[in-house]
Order: C-alpha cells, then structure tokens, then sequence
C-alpha cells in the first residue's frame, strides 16, 4: 500500500480591501512579533501527517516576502508555490490542479486565519480519513434573524431561524483530494460562485463532518481583528 500525499492548500492571494489601507498585506502584518503568515506556516509545518504545503499567492512581490518568511522557518514539507486568480475559489482551484493527481487528501485554509493549531490540523486529517469530508467550525451564539429583502433594513420583516442548527464555518476545510478537485471543476464548468469549499464539495453531494473548534480561530477581516487577534495571542502567552 503506497504512503499518503496530504496536502495543505494555504490561500495568500486575498486583496484585503476590507482592511481600508490600514495595512499593506494583512497576511504580511506584524502579529504578536511575527508577520500573520509566518503563524499560519508554524501550525501547518508542525503537522507529520502532511507531505506537501502549496502557497497560492497574489503576486511576484508577494511571493517574494512570502519566501523571506519561509526561509526563516524550518518546513519539513515539501512545498509548492501557485499564483492565484481574482476570487478565492479561482486560487483554489488553480492551488488543486497544481497538487500531484494522486494525492490523498487536501486541506484549504484561508491564511487570514493564524490562530489555527496544529493539534487541530491533525484532528482534520484523521476525520477526513474517516468521513471523506470535515471542516472546523463553531455553533453560532448570537439571535440570527434572515429579512425579506437583501439590503432593505428599515421596517422590514424579521425571520427567526432556529439557532441549534446554524453553525459559523472556519477553515481548514478538508477532503479527499479527488472529491474536492471534481467539485471545483464543476464549479467552473458551471460558472457557479460558492461561498466557500464545503459549498463547492455540496454541489456533487458531499457531505461534510464539522468538528466544534472550542479555540479561537478568527479571520482577520478588517484592522480590529488584528488588535483582537493580538491581544488573544498575548494572552495565550
């Protein structure tokens, strides 16, 4: 029986419009001491289940700063670099064909999310193994009401939803590498847009195994979420 190929796919190539300026690439901003990237390669490097980690980013700047903070850490990972497109789920599927066809499993993670740990990445792997599917996730805790129209605010009706069964999505979303792979094709043979590879993975009925990720794994959307973001490292610390 051959080895496994477990992959990371770790998405770099956002624009981070959301941050307004604030910084220049969030996925390079200063984080606890160490740009956000540098946090992301930690926790996926740490992992002896994977064989390969392929960075898809933005642009040959980019790629190049992405390297400096590769060369300062030790990755016993085969890695793969891929430039991504205008979406994320062109970077994905661009980041799934560039990965060896007979690779056994794939993990994709936006790298805008660094507190994600290797303990996790593990936990993934060995439920993908099992299910075929799983992504981290969290239930949602906030009232959750859906209105009529999208955009229209102002006296507008309010639709309650049943709260023990909304759960907020994270990623690393993981799958057997083939499902994923055929998901996003027919996502681009379509011309569909998903909203992340769990919906890409829905459209050929694959269903997917959550795991309640009880550790913080925020995004970093906007210039708060980094303040946020760090004081959750200070106090981990």
């Amino acid at each position: 029986m051959s080895a496994e190929i477990n992959c990371a796919l770790l998405l770099a190539a956002g624009s981070g419009a959301r941050m307004q300026g604030s910084v220049g690439d969030k996925i390079l901003a200063p984080l606890h001491g160490r740009p956000v990237f540098s946090h992301v390669l930690r926790a996926f490097a740490g992992s002896k289940a994977l064989t390969i980690i392929a960075i898809v980013y933005r642009d040959s700047d980019q790629r190049e700063r992405l390297a400096a903070t590769l060369n300062e850490s030790s990755i016993p990972q085969e890695v793969i670099w891929v430039q991504g497109g205008e979406e994320r789920q062109q970077s994905v599927h661009k980041g799934l064909q560039a990965l060896p066809s007979d690779a056994s499993h794939t993990l994709i993670h936006d790298c805008a999310r660094p507190l994600v740990s290797t303990t996790r990445i593990d936990q993934l792997i060995a439920t993908v193994r099992a299910d075929g599917a799983a992504c981290l996730a969290h239930p949602v805790s906030d009232t959750i009401k859906r209105i009529a129209s999208a955009g229209e605010i102002e006296r507008t009706t309010l639709e309650d939803l049943d709260r023990d069964r909304l759960w907020a999505m994270e990623t690393p979303q993981a799958f057997w590498h083939r499902d994923i792979l055929q998901a996003y094709q027919y996502v681009h043979a379509h011309g569909l847009q998903v909203s992340d590879d769990c919906a890409a993975a829905a459209c050929l009925r694959i269903q997917t195994t959550l795991i309640h990720n009880r550790e913080p794994n925020p995004k970093i959307t906007t210039a708060a979420d980094l303040d946020y973001i760090n004081w959750l490292l200070s106090s981990r610390h």
